[in-house]
């Protein structure tokens, strides 16, 4: 990969923490407890329990992209970056703009 691409990958990287870290902000608002106080309905309270499951899920999900994105911003200028971890061969350029967090190529990412 170039130092031109590279450039464009790191731009892209800190961007995408940026826009993670506001939504790891909004998901942790939306899993905090939900107060036996609050007037709420049962079905209510049920889809209310429900959807904080979802945020918990989407919350861990979001602090691993967080974590990895995180790890490849420091690790672009290592002369491994963009080699499959598993094959050793590069990881098309195109996936690492779609998935800079990627350690794996689409053959061995389906494995």
């Amino acid at each position: 990969m170039d130092a031109k691409k590279k450039a464009d990958l790191k731009v892209k990287i800190a961007a995408e923490i940026e826009k993670l870290k506001i939504h790891i902000v909004d998901l942790k608002e939306q899993t905090k407890p939900i107060s036996p106080e609050n007037s709420l309905g049962r079905l209510t309270r049920m889809d209310a329990i429900n959807n904080k499951s979802l945020s918990e899920e989407t919350l861990r999900k979001a602090n691993l992209k967080f974590k990895n994105l995180e790890t490849a911003l420091t690790k672009i200028d290592e002369e491994d970056f963009g080699i499959c971890f598993r094959c050793k061969n590069p990881i098309p350029e195109g996936r690492l703009m779609l998935m800079p967090d990627s350690r794996r190529c689409v053959s061995c990412a389906g494995r």
